[in-house]
């Protein structure tokens, strides 16, 4: 159910309204009594009439939102926080997955959801909880019970299996009829298609999984103001990889060197990198979130936002390492490791990270943000954390640079008319040992570059 609709509905047992963010306390019983039911949504700025009051929202404060969830509960919930716009007034949504992990503590408490009361677990219901809840079958095994194998697409199917067959021998007909190739692949349930073959195979996934597609967005400038080109990929999950793809080469530059005698194209973005980032996305995002995949391209940067946070126990910083490879949706990572999309050996992110490096980019970003996992891969090191640390004057001159790729003196004291010329030398100096920019030449000739 969209956001808007759940305006138009009583609050019930999977949704709850809260007038404000000083009502935490019970927000965090909320979100605990949601984890350890069936997931729910959090309604932040409406009270219990429907009526839109609005909250204010500032730089941070989705982001201390998250933290704050996460440090107050036991395991970790990694809530989808978003914002939306309704009568002119801001509401936050929080959207909580039921977890994997029961019971799901707040402040040493558990609660669980009944009817629209969020009720404190007994310890003996806590014993009970975790006894029916220590197998906990993974989203993507699950079976779709009002599909059928008419919702296969037999074509698509063949066309995967032949891959399979390609990429890693898998001793599998390619002809083989649509139930026994599904069973082969362990993507039925008691003879029902699991969410995981639906999206792989499905005719139409999004019938089933409303939410299941990947967004699109190439941006003017360096936020999300205005845009150029936006595209929403339906489809089958492989469709949405390759199409997303599609959309990223179309969209960023590509520059040609002369290698030997052959003419070699090179992207501003190595797109092994934009593949693999795209890949993991689509693969280990949680679908039982209302969001979707986001593909977001800027004029200084690209990022590839998942839905959900990393699987505990990973961090972001262990991404940047030999981790275990850990799936949130192993059918799904089991089909895509057949046809050689992804490993199996936790390398996917060190490779993103080495494809920057090799063709002399930053070291990509890994992050949470809003409980969700984004990858921003820089064409410089100018993030947005640097962006606070200068002077108003110093980020007009680095948004000149990327727009314009070099500045001097000169056009310093253009974008910044109060200044004068020794105080731009010390602005422009300060950018270069904060390692933002570097200079190139010398006197009257002398202008900076991004680094």
């Amino acid at each position: 159910m969209g956001i808007f609709a759940l305006l138009e509905d009583d609050e019930k047992e999977n949704v709850e309204f809260k007038t404000s963010l000083s009502e935490i306390g019970e927000i965090l019983k909320t979100i605990s009594a949601f984890s350890n039911k069936r997931g729910g949504t959090i309604l932040v700025g409406v009270n219990n009439d429907r009526d839109v009051v609005g909250v204010d929202i500032g730089t941070n404060t989705l982001e201390r939102l998250a933290n704050n969830i996460r440090r107050e509960t036991d395991p970790k919930i990694f809530p989808f926080i978003d914002y939306f716009e309704q009568d002119d007034k801001t509401v936050i949504s929080i959207e909580v997955s039921e977890s994997t992990s029961k019971p799901v503590f707040y402040r040493d408490k558990a609660y669980i959801r009944v009817g629209r009361t969020n009720q404190k677990l007994s310890s003996t219901e806590i014993r009970n909880l975790i006894t029916t809840e220590h197998r906990v079958t993974s989203w993507d095994e699950q079976a779709v019970t009002e599909a059928s194998f008419e919702d296969v697409d037999r074509n698509k199917l063949t066309d995967f299996l032949k891959l399979a067959v390609l990429k890693r021998n898998l001793d599998l007909d390619p002809k083989s009829p649509v139930e026994e190739a599904l069973s082969r692949l362990d993507l039925l349930r008691d003879g029902k298609l699991t969410n995981a073959a639906i999206l792989l195979f499905g005719k139409n996934p999004q019938k089933f999984v409303l939410q299941a597609f990947t967004q699109c967005g190439k941006f003017k400038g360096v936020d999300t103001v205005e845009f150029e080109d936006m595209h929403d990929f339906n489809g089958t999950i492989i469709d949405q990889r390759d199409d997303a793809l599609r959309f990223a080469e179309k969209h960023i530059r590509r520059s040609a060197r002369i290698e030997g005698s052959e003419r070699v194209e090179e992207f501003e973005y190595p797109i092994e990198s934009i593949r693999e980032a795209i890949t993991n996305a689509i693969c280990h995002r949680d679908y039982r979130i209302n969001s979707n995949v986001q593909l977001r391209i800027f004029d200084d940067r690209m990022e590839i936002w998942g839905c959900g946070p990393l699987p505990e126990p990973l961090t972001v910083e262990d991404l940047k390492k030999t981790h275990d490879s850990i799936r949130r949706n192993p059918l799904i990572a089991g089909a895509l490791f057949k046809i050689g999309f992804i490993e199996r050996w936790g390398t996917g992110t060190q490779r993103i990270i080495n494809f920057c490096l090799e063709q002399g980019l930053p070291e990509p970003l890994f992050e949470i943000k809003s409980g969700s996992l984004v990858v921003t891969l820089r064409k410089y090191k100018y993030t947005e954390s640097m962006k606070r640390e200068l002077s108003l004057r110093q980020q007009n001159a680095m948004e000149y640079l990327i727009k314009n790729g070099k500045i001097t003196n000169r056009e310093y004291r253009e974008i910044n008319p109060e200044i004068k010329e020794d105080a731009a030398l010390n602005d422009l100096k300060d950018l270069v040992d904060k390692g933002l920019i570097s200079l190139k030449a010398r006197g009257r000739y002398s202008y900076y570059v991004l680094c």
